[in-house]
């Protein structure tokens, strides 16, 4: 109330003085009243006048008493709007009963420049994007002050707790009423957390909560050394037999925790909303073990020095607590006890509400109360779970079940196809019109979708829209489409061959019956979602392959029945470098033909596919490894692969699986030839290739925590013969080592190349050491095995990177005698993929190679490796 007196009295007397010091008196013994008869603005530039006179509460017409509250209550609103430095008003004239008043204003300045000292240019940008200063508006201390926390906030949030912001306002040397600010920003040092103090946890340790909070974490210590030279220098004899106090492991623990901290790889910094998440999930993860009432009751942050913090948690844990009863009610198209057993909680199993949660609304490893009901077209289910009733350390649970009506898809929606066409989408949807609304359908249908590869697997958007007038339903998908073209543009070494340059182009949403359409060209024929490739690598004469593939994945466009044709051409000379001459050469070429089908049993996740492909090899004067040099060699092969891919994002899985079993078999000719096999050349013992081969590709993908997800792979390849006098041939084996896409050795034809980082390319071949002129190089089993963590720095489908460590081992036997899965070369390192829509996967890894090479005695080493166009086996 003392407050408002004084305002008041200062507005009054401002008002009175004002009047008093203009040419008209006034006797302010006498009130008298007076009718505006004029109202003028004076000492402003920007502001509007008639807006200032509204403000004011003031009009022509008006009658005010002078002396009176009418003028002082008018300087208070212009001067509680703001812009206002200075308020006078005063009366220019008067004749009679009518009276002319001058409002005399002095503008606020105005925000010329800004500038900030102490920071660098990164931090800068990103400074000026946060603060609300704009050239041009008026400057008050309130905005001042607004910004000025906005800077301090922003660099708490970084960990610098003793951050000094001061502004200090420099008037504008060229425009008068322009002011320039001046942020000068003392960062200090970055604060750390010294220790975390938890009490009152009784039932887990410091160790386990500790683990649990990601963004709040110890700053890593080692002072136990400085610790015990401390106490060695303080050490007294005497006070041995005096100390009788007993030291338990707890403060063994706690001892080693407060001075040994190995934690290198998180930081330290403290973060307010970092640490408020990390309160919470304490509380979970209390809860998570039963401990339903468990709050961290209270928390303090202290100074230990200037630039170290601890943090003091008092925890109250509360009773420990198990499910006992739990009673279904509501429900009458399943039993009691089939949702029970979805549930699959037991009594006296421990209270965990997330857990109970996850099992009545979504499972991501399993069935749950609600996917039960929803994949039955009950879209309007609900279940409720209700404490009922709490014992002693027991609950008994209601399951309170609204199952409402089963609803029927209405009609399915798409939008966002500019290039694709309507049929490429409908025909993946398997959520028709007229079927059952199903919620596993509409997830199914969404891995569908990613994996066409067309659209953008990170923004597939699912908007059921139900109609509970009718029990019916539309579900709308909502696509953004990206490129999926892809032009390989690359050269590599080719040892003996030199230089070796690659020029690709893919089109993977091809229209075959659009080539004649120039109106449906954008810019190629696109939509339909065929796959056209055309390849081609050379150097000059001495190398040279070209590739020819088209694929259509609805075969007769009335069901998932694919067909794929390709044509493949490859030729190797020997050059004599003086005469150009060719001195002999290697030729193949291969054609094949291929049928897939998706598959509805054991799931729908399943595809089958068979090939049937020739191949001639053409040898004239040319050793590589096959057991001669010059001949014919003709080979039919007949392929069937199974797999089973549930990966929904094909350029960052970050769930799902993918397995893959193939076996090729050529026919036994061996089995139908006149002459002993021991008493043909090699050239005629191989003119009609014969093999068996089998072939096992597993990857799992999960997610740990968030983005960062493990990738687990293995491979597997057997080759095997029909009769054990001819044994395997020289055609298809394995050559193991680098990244299996460069090197001069991996341009060998008929050869099966599989990358193992850590090691040189290939070197994993037997037979090792210096090869025999007429001797058959490469494996016939081999064995692969990954670890990888990856994590995305951007899933912008126009550049999908993402950075990785592994450690993977393998190694290729040539023969099932000497076959030992346990014998494996091994290799660890890290590196990046890039995914460009227009040139596929870029990946650079380096690794190390912990064995030493066979037939060489020396441990691999560091190794780079880099790929394009293609993942690693």
């Amino acid at each position: 109330m003392k407050l408002q007196v004084l305002a008041w009295f200062f507005v009054v007397t401002s008002s009175l003085a004002a009047l008093a010091q203009q040419p008209v008196q006034f006797d302010y013994g006498n009130q008298n009243e007076y009718e505006i008869a004029e109202i003028k603005i004076s000492g402003i530039e920007y502001l509007d006048e008639t807006a200032l006179i509204s403000i004011s509460g003031l009009q022509v017409g008006d009658r005010i008493k002078v002396p009176g509250d009418d003028i002082s209550k008018a300087i208070s609103k212009l001067w509680n709007y703001g812009v206002i430095g200075n308020v006078q008003i005063y009366a220019h004239k008067v004749e009679g009963e009518k009276i002319y008043l001058t409002i005399a204003l002095q503008e606020r300045p105005r925000l010329r420049r800004f500038y900030f000292e102490g920071v660098g240019k990164g931090q800068e940008r990103e400074l000026r994007d946060q603060l609300k200063l704009v050239r041009g508006r008026i400057l008050t201390q309130s905005s001042i002050s607004s910004n000025k926390l906005a800077i301090e906030r922003y660099f708490i949030n970084k960990g610098f707790l003793n951050v000094d912001v001061k502004v200090r306002q420099q008037k504008d040397t060229v425009l008068k009423d322009r002011m320039n600010l001046i942020i000068n920003i003392d960062k200090g040092d970055r604060v750390k957390i010294d220790q975390i103090i938890i009490e009152g946890n009784e039932a887990i340790s410091d160790k386990k909560l500790k683990k649990r909070m990601k963004g709040t974490n110890e700053h890593p210590r080692v002072s136990i050394v400085k610790d015990l030279v401390g106490r060695l220098l303080r050490f007294n004899p005497k006070k041995i037999k005096e100390d009788t106090t007993t030291y338990t492991q707890k403060d063994l623990r706690a001892y080693l925790n407060r001075h040994v901290k190995l934690n290198f790889l998180n930081g330290s910094k403290l973060i307010k909303a970092d640490f408020n998440d990390d309160k919470a999930m304490l509380e979970e993860f209390y809860n998570s073990k039963g401990y339903r009432d468990a709050r961290v009751v209270s928390d303090s942050v202290y100074f230990t020095a200037k630039n170290k913090v601890s943090i003091l948690l008092n925890i109250e844990e509360g009773r420990k607590y198990y499910f006992r009863n739990i009673d279904w009610v509501g429900n009458y198209v399943y039993s009691d006890e089939t949702l029970q057993s979805i549930l699959a909680i037991e009594k006296g199993s421990v209270y965990d509400r997330a857990e109970l949660d996850k099992r009545l609304q979504y499972n991501p490893t399993g069935l749950d109360v609600t996917a039960l009901y929803m994949d039955n077209g009950y879209l309007f289910f609900n279940v409720t779970p209700i404490e009922r009733r709490v014992d002693g350390d027991s609950i008994d649970i209601e399951m309170r079940i609204i199952e409402g009506e089963q609803a029927t898809i209405n009609k399915v929606i798409v939008t966002g196809n500019d290039r694709t066409s309507d049929h490429v989408i409908l025909r993946e949807l398997q959520t028709l019109p007229g079927q059952k609304f199903s919620r596993s359908a509409i997830i199914r249908t969404q891995q569908l979708l990613g994996q066409l590869g067309y659209f953008d697997a990170e923004q597939i958007g699912i908007n059921p829209i139900p109609n509970p007038a009718d029990g019916s339903v539309d579900i709308e998908y909502s696509l953004v489409e990206r490129p999926s073209d892809q032009i390989e543009l690359s050269g590599g070494w080719g040892g003996p061959f030199g230089f070796v340059g690659t020029l690709g182009i893919t089109f993977n949403n091809f229209s075959a019956r659009n080539i004649f359409n120039p109106s449906m060209w954008r810019p190629l024929p696109v939509g339909d979602g065929q796959r056209l490739s055309l390849r081609a690598q050379a150097n000059g004469p001495r190398f040279q392959s070209y590739s020819f593939s088209f694929s259509e994945p609805w075969f007769g466009g009335r069901k998932p029945n694919s067909f794929t044709f390709a044509l493949t051409r490859t030729l190797q000379r020997n050059i004599d470098f003086i005469t150009d001459q060719e001195l002999g050469s290697f030729k193949v070429t291969s054609a094949s033909l291929s049928l897939g089908r998706r598959l509805n049993w054991p799931d729908n996740y399943f595809q089958l596919s068979n090939t049937l492909q020739f191949s001639r090899y053409d040898i004239n004067n040319f050793n590589s490894g096959i057991g001669f040099n010059t001949g014919i060699a003709n080979n039919i092969t007949l392929n069937t692969t199974i797999q089973r891919n549930s990966v929904t994002n094909p350029m960052f899985p970050k769930g799902g699986s993918t397995i893959s079993l193939s076996a090729s078999f050529t026919p036994p000719y061996s089995s139908f030839a006149s002459r002993n096999i021991t008493d043909l050349s090699s050239q005629e013992r191989f003119k009609w290739v014969e093999y068996h081969k089998w072939m096992f590709d597993a990857q799992y993908y999960v997610s740990l925590a968030g983005d960062l997800v493990l990738n687990a792979r293995a491979h597997m390849g057997f080759i095997g013969s029909y009769n054990s006098e001819l044994g395997v041939g020289p055609f298809e084996r394995f050559l193991v080592g680098g990244n299996g896409l460069a090197g001069a050795n991996n341009f060998v034809l008929g050869t099966d190349i599989i990358g193992l980082r850590g090691y040189e390319d290939n070197a994993l071949t037997p037979p090792y050491g210096s090869a025999l002129q007429d001797q058959i190089r490469g494996g016939v089993v081999y064995n692969k095995f990954v670890m990888e963590l990856r994590y995305p720095v951007s899933l912008n489908p126009q550049a999908t990177i993402y950075i990785l460590g592994f450690g993977e081992a393998g190694n290729n036997w040539g023969n099932f005698d000497e076959y030992n899965p346990f014998s494996l070369y091994r290799s660890a390192g890290f590196g990046a993929r890039i995914f460009m829509p227009a040139f596929g996967l870029l990946g650079l890894d380096w690794a190390y190679g912990f064995d030493a090479i066979p037939g060489q005695g020396d441990v691999s080493g560091s190794q780079i490796h880099f790929t394009i166009g293609q993942q690693f086996r």
